[in-house]
């Protein structure tokens, strides 16, 4: 059923023109956006290699890395949660948030790894997404697409048909035009929103700082506004310092977007505060009153203690490999579950289990592509290969796969000749 059902998905997504169309589009720019970055900056040959040490040394010193943020930041007047599985998340959000809640949420794939809207809803609460490609795929009803751009799948057609029946103006295909209104209809809920989530591109242990990327800034409406911060990450994400964190700002960016630096580049330490008066520091200022960390599991761990695929929790989510992946280039979102491509492969096993995970596995080529592109030069092809070892020996083998294996044994060809 696994495979003859992902059949199915692959044959809706061949014959789907807009959406190829749309990947062409996105490829093509993102590939000569991420030339010219490289070619401009000269040190990122030293960054990108500083930065798999540091991420090899993080990983292999996880639970050091989360007493010490732990530590500092409660110090600071933070909450740090430390969760196993979408259960366990959910009892913390039960009590962190509760129900009848404004939420806003700027992008994370953490969150829509667990589910986060789907909990949070089914609790009572309201919640609306502020990346525009994560609002665009939530008003669409289908899941995201890319680790960077979640609406990449969607040529701006669609998306000016999108906006114009929910606004019920009419919305030009123009990207200023979509960008406008969706200004327009965002900007009032950053001030009524009770409770704001982000991700975290990066958490620095020593000083118990939260690094968050972003181009459009509603990341910073959604960690500052609201009187709640609620930070969703994963364990991988805890780096020693804040230089080391600053490593990841300078090589996700090119490797991204093709941009030299984001727009936004913020580090939280804590809830706001002040000590004008008197030098008596008082929290909630401005920006939150609270701050909660949540730091995630979910499957990391048997991760971390795989040798054949432990390299995977270093990724940084730059997407590059996507965008150089002939298979995502011709399948977008159905070359993956929630996270997507190769490195994504390796994720779904991890975090949703074989059976989702096995017929990705075999999507893949193995053309190595991937590994080019990878800033921490990330060996994703053998760890497809390793899964796929895995994955045989829990029985979950291709139908035609099994026909050539049998057809060679009995025959002495693939063919069943």
């Amino acid at each position: 059923m696994w495979y003859d059902e992902y059949l199915d998905r692959i044959d809706t997504a061949l014959a789907d023109e807009d959406k190829k169309l749309a990947l062409r589009r996105a490829a093509s720019t993102f590939l000569l956006k991420k030339r010219d970055a490289l070619g401009s900056l000269p040190y990122l040959d030293y960054y990108r290699k500083r930065l798999r040490e540091v991420k090899a040394w993080s990983i292999d010193h996880i639970d050091e890395l989360i007493k010490t943020f732990k530590e500092n930041f409660e110090a600071l007047g933070g909450i740090v949660h430390i969760v196993s599985t979408k259960e366990e998340l959910a009892n913390v959000l039960r009590k962190v948030i509760g129900s009848g809640k404004l939420v806003i949420k700027s992008k994370s794939m953490t969150s829509e790894e667990l589910e986060v809207n789907k909990q949070l809803e089914e609790m009572g609460n309201t919640v609306v997404e502020t990346d525009l490609g994560e609002r665009i795929v939530q008003l669409m009803g289908c899941r995201p697409s890319h680790v960077v751009v979640p609406a990449i799948h969607l040529t701006k057609e669609k998306v000016a048909d999108l906006f114009s029946k929910v606004t019920g103006e009419r919305v030009p295909p123009d990207p200023k035009a979509i960008v406008g209104v969706a200004r327009r209809m965002l900007r009032d809920l950053y001030m009524k929103a009770d409770v704001g989530i982000s991700g975290a591109n990066a958490i620095a242990a020593e000083t118990g700082s939260i690094l968050v990327l972003e181009n459009e800034g509603n990341a910073r409406f959604v960690t500052n506004a609201p009187p709640v911060h609620v930070v969703i990450a994963g364990i991988e994400k805890l780096v020693p310092t804040l230089e080391d964190a600053m490593l990841i700002a300078q090589v996700l960016p090119p490797y991204a977007t093709g941009q030299r630096m984001a727009t936004y580049l913020s580090i939280i330490s804590g809830p706001s505060s002040t000590a004008d008066i008197e030098l008596t520091s008082v929290r909630g200022a401005h920006g939150p009153m609270e701050i909660h960390v949540v730091l995630v599991d979910n499957g990391r761990r048997r991760m971390l203690r795989d040798s054949r695929f432990k390299q995977a929790l270093y990724c940084i989510r730059c997407g590059s490999c996507l965008n150089n992946c002939p298979i995502y280039q011709l399948l977008g979102d159905e070359f993956g579950y929630r996270y997507f491509g190769g490195i994504g492969t390796i994720w779904t096993a991890f975090t949703e289990g074989l059976k989702v995970a096995a017929p990705l596995a075999y999507a893949c080529t193995l053309c190595g592509r991937c590994k080019l592109e990878c800033p921490l030069e990330l060996d994703i092809p053998e760890m497809v290969k390793s899964l796929r070892d895995l994955l045989i020996k829990e029985g979950y083998i291709p139908p035609p796969l099994s026909f050539a294996e049998r057809s060679i044994i009995e025959k002495g060809n693939p063919m069943g000749i």
